[in-house]
């Protein structure tokens, strides 16, 4: 059983953003009751907005902590009051996981990290560099709390191998989890290491995930619902009717059709 069954935008503004792209005006009775529901469409049309909009209203925590008011949810501010969900059973519980967080995250530290390394220059070689690391450590209260949360530095992954270990640590028990372009961090060797591990856990747990995507390959989980976003409406589609499945399908089976013009 589900714990959200449907959402909708109700706001009586068309203008002007958030309340006039795709997304926020046609987001009229979606069915999320499945437990993966897929949210596509081209760049612009609002993915991202509706699902910071559902993150703030269920208070979600997300990599950059529990807070909602930094300038890049000031959209998702003002749709709140227009956010309708339709419960089956309450369950706030869960994660909001965004690409450019995970990307901010990792930058920010490797940011902090060259200035106290510059800072320490001029004792190199005559403290011993464990001791360095140390006081480095202790100074870089990011790589503290990576350390805390998620058990060692994700410094020593790949991009993709990091993210993957963030959501395994993050998504250990039932929940709403929202996920916003996974495809942005992983290669697609690791987007089906996402669809093998959204799998298991769905399992073992009783639990939803709402994904913006551009990834046909995320899309092709069995039974999931899709809901394409169009300039014209927001529809629960199949795989095959998608823009995204279509135009990569047709560039994989013909790619000199679409690079003879670059010659």
């Amino acid at each position: 059983m589900p714990y959200l069954s449907s959402l909708s935008v109700i706001a009586e503004r068309t203008h002007p953003f958030p309340y006039d792209v795709s997304a926020i005006k046609f987001a009229k009775d979606i069915d999320v009751s499945a437990p993966v529901t897929f949210i596509i469409g081209d760049n612009g049309t609002g993915k991202s907005t509706l699902l910071e909009t559902l993150a703030l209203r269920l208070q979600l925590p997300h990599m950059d902590g529990f807070g909602y008011g930094k300038n890049c949810f000031k959209a998702a501010r003002s749709l709140r009051p227009y956010l309708q969900l339709n419960w089956k059973i309450e369950r706030p519980r869960g994660f909001f996981f965004r690409a450019e967080d995970f990307g901010d995250l990792l930058n920010s530290i490797d940011r902090e990290d060259a200035r106290l390394h510059e800072s320490f220059k001029d004792i190199y070689g005559e403290v011993p560099d464990r001791i360095i690391q140390e006081m480095k450590d202790n100074q870089n209260y990011q790589i503290y709390k990576m350390r805390q949360n998620y058990g060692q530095d994700l410094q020593g992954f790949s991009h993709g191998e990091a993210y993957l270990k963030i959501m395994d640590d993050t998504i250990n028990g039932s929940g709403i989890f929202l996920l916003d372009e996974p495809e942005a961090a992983l290669s697609p060797s690791k987007q089906l290491s996402l669809l093998y591990f959204i799998q298991a856990h769905l399992k073992a747990h009783m639990s939803q995930f709402i994904i913006a995507t551009h990834s046909p390959m995320l899309m092709a989980y069995p039974g999931a619902n899709i809901y394409e976003v169009t300039d014209k409406g927001m529809n629960k589609v199949s795989l095959e009717e998608t823009e995204h499945y279509t135009i990569t399908r047709s560039f994989l089976q013909s790619p000199e059709s679409y690079l003879r013009f670059l010659k």
